[in-house]
This record gives structure tokens, C-alpha cells and sequence, in this order.
């Protein structure tokens, strides 16, 4: 006779799309409540329990990380340099302003402890190593000086983020966005 298991154990898919699950849920409770949204909660809008969410992060802050390096890959994934040079740059601002904005939040929020740090940074310099054909390309065409790179770019999503406060209306906000993106180009351009 053989033996049959009750349960099966669950496929590396299904283990991926639980952790999915997770950082879909975390990004959407950070954004909704902030970084100190109960992890049960986000465990139970992802439809598994504490134990899978801890299974995938050992704690908070690694749940945040995993929800900021799924946003630099769709960075990543979208970032057409077919598109006028210009245009690509301004869409970088502005979708870098907000992702900026909720790095800032869990930075204000959560302590950041020395390992959490290290993982922060090497975001960055991914970030900064995505940026930099983007760069290339602005410098031919000349819609950056020659004399900046990719941080300086980073530093402009950065800079941008800082208009997304609380006390302004949604379209005092895409406004004050949509001004500081013109005035960043012009800075930006080599002519």
C-alpha cells in the first residue's frame, strides 16, 4: 500500500506568491496607516498568517525593505529610454517623489538600526546604477550637464519628495510636483 500525504507541501510558486501577497499588503498598509501598521494586519490582507509573514521576514523593517526594492524594480521595468530624454526624467521625479516620500515616513517612524542601514544603501546604489544610462543618455542629448551623474539625479527625486506634505491639497501638491520638475529640467539641461 502506499502512502499518500493529507497535505502536499506548498510549490516554490505558491511560496513566491504568498511572499507577494505580503509586500502587496505591506505597501498598501504603510501607505494607508504608516510603518507602524500591525503585521497582523498586513499578514491578514495578504491572506496567510504570522507565521508565513515571519517565515519571509524576520521583522518589520525587512518587510520595508522588500516593499522598496519591488518599487526600484518596477522603477527598473518602466524606465523607457526611447522616450524623449526630458520626458523620461520628469516621470523618474515625480514617481521617485512619491517612493522617496514613504522612505522618508519609515524613516521617521521606525528607529533604523545599523543592519537596516547597510540595506538601505545598497538600495541606493542600485538606484544610482539604474539611473546611470538614463544619465548617459540625458548627457548626449544634452537635457543634463555634463558635470552630474546618477546621485545628482538622486538627489532631485529626493529634493522633489519633499513636496509631498500632508497639509497641502492633492492639486496644490501635483502642482508644486509639476513646478519643481520644470524648474529641476531647466537646472539640468547643459544649454
Amino acid at each position: 500500500m502506499q502512502f499518500t500525504p493529507l497535505k502536499t507541501a506548498p510549490s516554490r510558486r505558491d511560496a513566491r506568491e504568498r511572499r507577494d501577497a505580503l509586500i502587496e499588503a505591506a505597501a498598501a498598509c504603510f501607505a494607508e496607516k504608516g510603518y507602524t501598521v500591525p503585521l497582523e494586519e498586513i499578514a491578514d490582507r495578504a491572506g496567510v498568517g504570522r507565521g508565513t509573514l515571519y517565515r519571509n521576514f524576520r521583522d518589520r523593517m525587512a518587510l520595508a525593505l522588500a516593499v522598496f526594492e519591488r518599487d526600484i524594480e518596477g522603477l527598473e521595468a518602466e524606465l523607457d529610454l526611447t522616450l524623449p530624454t526630458e520626458q523620461v526624467i520628469g516621470d523618474l521625479l515625480r514617481r521617485g517623489a512619491e517612493a522617496s516620500a514613504l522612505f522618508r515616513r519609515l524613516a521617521m517612524e521606525l528607529p533604523l538600526e545599523p543592519e537596516h542601514l547597510d540595506g538601505f544603501h545598497k538600495l541606493g546604489e542600485r538606484v544610482t546604477e539604474i539611473l546611470r544610462p538614463l544619465v548617459v543618455k540625458a548627457h548626449a542629448t544634452g537635457a543634463m550637464r555634463p558635470e552630474l551623474g546618477p546621485k545628482d539625479l538622486l538627489l532631485c527625486i529626493k529634493m522633489t519628495s519633499g513636496l509631498l506634505l500632508p497639509r497641502l491639497s492633492e492639486v496644490d501638491v501635483q502642482a508644486q510636483i509639476d513646478a519643481a520638475i520644470s524648474l529641476l529640467l531647466r537646472g539640468l539641461r547643459a544649454s
